[in-house]
């Protein structure tokens, strides 16, 4: 494949990637076989808990780590093979900050230009030019030290972009910010893929990865459990799940066993029953909800409250409905 990747042939393209730390009895595999593409003009989301190896991942995809087989390319280039010259397709924003904190935002800019090769008066122009790209302008001459975290992150995706870069990766690049900056990075990220960069995003906010992405790559544990565009995702594991209390077990038990089942069908709902509350996924939102209120009051059972609660992130990766998705 040559480098100057065209149409829909991939930016980035992982191939059955492994990566394994220690060995012998103390050998750990952190990444089991993951396979995905990153197209041009592309936001991916690599969605995933805590150790699910979205960082190795992204560090092996921008040539700073080593995998144990499997293949990445970007642009053509092979990540191992041909590590200098992907490094000129890529930029990489890590989970902490690289900026300088004693430094103006001004003075990091200019920095990171020199560092990319830039003649001092190109460096300042290209430094002034980011810094009211990224609303940064009116903090130009202050230490970053006194940046709010999300002026701080913008800044350090501004220094990725000194020299605009085929592929952008962000390793999680909005943990810890208040919800305004998370916007105005989710905006950040917009125009840039507007502008044709592609973005490998590592997130664990479900919220963030159907809000950008074009695609969603789902890892637990090292594997590749569900992958596709946002809706599908939602619609295949996203239903919102339907709770049910009721005043006795005798009650709890029928409307598990017999009520819910003889409403919707055995295959289309499979009713779980905690003391006396009974939950099921409720595909079809608060439609399923009415349906189910409705056929329990018919068999004069009274029902003490009604739930619907959309999954959350432990949903997703814990619940059952999550665990089937991924065995499809």
């Amino acid at each position: 494949m040559s480098s100057n990747t065209v149409g829909n042939e991939p930016i980035l393209a992982v191939r059955q990637i492994h990566k394994s730390f220690g060995k012998n009895g103390r050998k750990k595999d952190v990444l089991k076989g993951l396979s995905f593409d990153v197209l041009n003009h592309q936001v991916v989301c690599l969605l995933g808990a805590n150790g699910a190896g979205k960082t190795t991942l992204v560090n092996i995809a921008s040539t700073l780590m080593l995998p144990s087989s499997g293949t990445i390319s970007v642009c053509g280039a092979d990540v191992v093979k041909q590590a200098d010259e992907v490094r000129r397709f890529i930029s990489l924003t890590g989970q902490f900050a690289a900026v300088d904190g004693e430094l103006t935002g001004r003075e990091n800019l200019v920095f990171f230009s020199r560092l990319h090769g830039l003649p001092p008066r190109e460096a300042k122009a290209r430094a002034d030019e980011l810094l009211e790209q990224f609303r940064l302008a009116d903090a130009a001459t202050q230490r970053v030290a006194t940046y709010s975290g999300g002026m701080r992150r913008r800044l350090d995706i501004a220094a990725s972009l000194v020299v605009e870069p085929r592929l952008l990766f962000l390793d999680e690049p909005t943990t810890g910010l208040d919800p305004l900056s998370r916007r105005e990075l989710w905006e950040t990220v917009e125009q840039l893929r507007g502008r044709g960069v592609a973005v490998l995003l590592t997130t664990q906010y479900l919220d963030e990865a159907e809000r950008l992405s074009d695609d969603v790559v789902l890892i637990r544990d090292g594997q590749v459990v569900l992958h596709g565009p946002p809706a599908a995702i939602r619609e295949e594991f996203g239903a919102p799940l339907c709770q049910l209390t009721f005043r006795d077990t005798a009650d709890s038990r029928r409307v598990a066993q017999t009520i819910l089942i003889s409403e919707f069908g055995p295959t289309s709902i499979t009713p779980s029953l905690d003391g006396l509350t009974v939950s099921f996924t409720a595909h079809g939102g608060v439609q399923d909800l009415s349906r189910a209120l409705t056929a329990i009051q018919n068999a004069d059972i009274v029902t003490v409250s009604a739930a619907l609660t959309p999954p959350t992130l432990d949903d997703v990766f814990l619940g059952t409905a999550f665990t089937a998705a991924g065995a499809s």
